[in-house]
């Protein structure tokens, strides 16, 4: 390998891990205008802003280019379904961040790649070894310390967050299955509008109308936030190895507790910190297993 090309890589390298970044930094963003609006609008209400603000994004970018034939699939009933299961996860964790504090809830959602990697078994025919399986045992162990299941402490909406995971990671396997059949454009399509309609049978029933221009902006930023985040993940995946550029999404903790303390004033306890701790290390093995197991 030349110098050129070494420099060339590290550079795409150095572009994957900041669009990694710049996602998990937008996503605690979003979650912390969540909160600030949960206070006065309803939560459907704020779904449906969130799912139709991506809708308007992904059409602006997808159709001019590819046309309506981009919702043509050849599994409609797979396309459906992983899309309801986003949905299902986007309204657990919108329900339940209006009473758990953003840096909790983001090492809880962490438990995603935990449930990825044993879904993978029954549902995508893989096998798991056994330092995958020890990595996914600890992880959970680290959910239950921030968790602290049966204290004091302990938040029945932690339980909304953890569902919302297990949700994410049905809707990944569910990726997965229809990432060798339909087109990338296709499954961003359905996902942003199976949600949208949904929230739109809903949000009548429910319907705040917006106080101020304030709430106005931040009702349309969510979606912006949500579409622009997800895109630079993707865009991110495409400059490097997942298992070098995936562990740079904890960073996402950070982004939680510096949005947190300005929201709300709350700073993680010495739990969290250790729970976290666990589940980033926890995941990123995962992460570096999979890549060499592919």
């Amino acid at each position: 390998m030349t110098i050129e090309t070494r420099q060339d890589a590290l550079r795409r390298l150095w572009l994957g891990i900041f669009f990694m970044c710049v996602a998990t930094t937008a996503f605690p963003i979003m979650n912390g205008m969540v909160q600030m609006l949960s206070r006065t609008y309803p939560s459907e209400q704020i779904i449906w802003a969130r799912t139709a603000g991506h809708l308007a994004v992904v059409l602006l970018l997808v159709v001019p280019r590819y046309g309506f034939e981009v919702l043509a699939t050849r599994r409609p009933a797979a396309q459906i379904s992983r899309s309801l299961l986003l949905l299902g996860s986007t309204t657990l964790f919108f329900f339940a961040v209006k009473n758990v504090p953003l840096a909790k809830a983001a090492s809880i959602s962490f438990m995603t790649p935990f449930f990825v990697t044993l879904l993978a078994v029954p549902m995508l025919g893989e096998r798991i070894d056994a330092k995958r399986l020890a990595a996914v045992l600890v992880g959970f162990c680290g959910v239950l310390v921030v968790i602290r299941p049966g204290s004091e402490v302990f938040q029945p909406a932690s339980v909304l967050i953890v569902g919302s995971a297990f949700c994410y990671a049905v809707y990944q396997v569910f990726t997965r299955k229809v990432a060798g059949i339909d087109r990338p454009e296709t499954s961003v399509m359905y996902s942003a509008l199976v949600g949208t309609v949904v929230m739109s049978c809903v949000v009548p029933f429910v319907w705040t109308t917006p106080h101020n221009l304030t709430d106005v902006a931040l009702f349309l930023a969510l979606g912006l936030l949500g579409a622009g985040g997800h895109w630079c993940v993707a865009k991110a995946m495409t400059y490097g190895q997942a298992s070098v550029i995936s562990p740079f999404q904890y960073w996402q903790m950070i982004g939680s507790v510096a949005v947190g303390y300005v929201v709300s004033g709350m700073f993680p306890d010495a739990f969290t910190w250790v729970g976290a701790g666990i589940i980033v290390a926890c995941g990123m093995t995962l992460a570096v297993a999979e890549s060499r197991r592919r």
